[in-house]
């Protein structure tokens, strides 16, 4: 009989610590970091630098609804350029970086929360292009343009591809009509809304040859209650149809 209220005794302490450790610390603040990656985010001014209130887009207001319904404080940052502050998320505890493509080799370097959108990727030629391009290893012969440190020119490189990458994806709108590549690989629907923004319409699909979600990415010592938090929200909103107004919002 003992031996029993003991065994229930210290089950029920188990459970008491477990769930003490479940809680999340009402202090407990996650830095977060993006870039300008139109219509999913944005600096309201342009620029390449803006702070909280300042940042819109898509998956900004998506993960403020996120953070708010879950409780967790957070900052939030829009920086350049993409490989630093991907860099910082990677090594940095309590960092989180968005959007970007939750990809096989990128698995273990984070814990996820998403999808927060979808991001295919396609091959965009000017309007008045000949080009007929079925696969990748087609496109080889030609010059493509992409987004420097971006999962869509990482892919263009492991497939045996050379593109000409920029530091901003909205450059490559310009080169295209310029001549100076003949093809754009970039996200559907951020390159024609970066398009838009640079006065260039007109662009025809070429090639779809990738479907991508796309994810918040935090740092590997986020707690795990926090990942699942914000998951849990973020699951909600799909369900509630937040998340699909927020997109259409902007399209």
């Amino acid at each position: 009989m003992c031996k029993r209220l003991w065994l229930a005794a210290a089950s029920a302490l188990l459970l008491m610590t477990s769930a003490a450790r479940a809680e999340i610390d009402p202090n407990y603040n996650v830095v977060l970091l993006t870039e300008n990656f139109p219509p999913y985010n944005m600096a309201i001014n342009g620029k390449n630098f803006a702070q909280e209130d300042n940042v819109d887009g898509i998956a900004v207001d998506v993960v403020r609804e996120m953070f708010k319904r879950a409780g967790i404080k957070y900052s939030l940052t829009l920086r350049f350029p993409w490989d630093r502050i991907y860099k910082l998320a990677l090594e940095k505890p309590d960092y989180g970086v968005f959007v970007t493509a939750r990809l096989p080799e990128r698995e273990a370097l984070f814990k996820w929360v998403g999808p927060i959108g979808p991001d295919d990727w396609v091959l965009l030629a000017r309007g008045d292009s000949k080009l007929v391009v079925n696969n990748l290893q087609q496109a080889k012969q030609y010059r493509i343009g992409a987004y420097k440190g971006d999962a869509i020119a990482e892919h263009l490189e492991k497939q045996g591809l050379q593109p000409v990458t920029s530091l901003r994806d909205q450059e490559n709108a310009k080169k295209l009509m310029a001549g100076q590549i003949d093809l754009w690989a970039t996200g559907d629907p951020a390159g024609r809304y970066l398009a838009r923004q640079e006065g260039v319409s007109g662009l025809k699909t070429i090639l779809r040859f990738n479907s991508a979600q796309l994810y918040l990415a935090l740092n590997k010592d986020v707690p795990d209650e926090v990942v699942q938090k914000l998951q849990s929200e973020l699951d909600k909103m799909r369900a509630e149809g937040i998340v699909d107004s927020i997109l259409n919002s902007y399209l």
